[in-house]
């Protein structure tokens, strides 16, 4: 039996994650500081996602960053993926899966962006990047805790991020990429409504 991590919504699509002594940020944005950072993970280098002033919030000496192959942050030790790699860090591993708008042109699909899975000494979170639904998904296994956007108009919509839960099947689901720049609660509200799984809305943390 796992021990679940505790997760932190910092807003928009930025967590920080703490299981086992260890502290994971995804996409910090806008966020005041925090724990060090041992392990850092970047989706994509649009500027709510890759933020480097971020980044040197909570980044240590021995920090690892990882993310998509066109980031280039000035602090850490940096390992760039491409969707079909993995890295394992020992105490855990990352999972780098595409992430992409099929009909619209924000996210290239050619950019080799990410989603990604952490998994937690089991414990397995899948963060879908800016995305919408895509046949890949069908590539992603074993999902303990989904972090999906429901803001539309860059990412999906609530229903289309009802979709995606729908094909990757995961214990729980947290609504993401709302409150800021773009999406309300309203959209939050109706993907929990919709959504086949249990849904927590979380009020972010600064």
């Amino acid at each position: 039996m796992y021990l679940e991590p505790k997760i932190t919504w910092l807003g928009h699509s930025s967590f920080r994650i703490e299981h086992k002594g260890k502290v994971v940020y995804i996409d910090p944005w806008k966020i005041e500081g925090g724990p060090k950072a041992d392990l850092i993970v970047v989706t994509h280098s649009h500027m709510d996602h890759f933020s480097d002033d971020d980044i040197r919030k909570v980044a240590g000496d021995d920090t690892v960053i990882i993310g998509s192959q066109d980031i280039e942050p000035s602090v850490g030790r940096s390992i760039g993926l491409k969707p079909g790699d993995e890295k394992d860090l020992g105490w855990s591993k990352v999972e780098a899966y595409r992430a992409y708008n099929p009909d619209k042109q924000f996210h290239p699909k050619a950019n080799d962006w990410l989603g990604v899975v952490i998994d937690l000494s089991g414990y397995r979170i899948y963060h879908t990047g800016d995305t919408d639904v895509i046949p890949e998904m069908n590539e992603v296994k074993d999902i303990d805790l989904a972090l999906v956007p429901v803001g539309g108009t860059y990412t999906m919509t609530a229903a289309e991020a009802a979709e995606c839960v729908r094909i990757v099947k995961p214990k729980k689901a947290v609504p993401m990429h709302w409150g800021d720049i773009i999406g309300g609660r309203k959209d939050a509200e109706d993907f929990a409504k919709l959504a086949k799984c249990s849904v927590v809305i979380m009020a972010p943390e600064k």
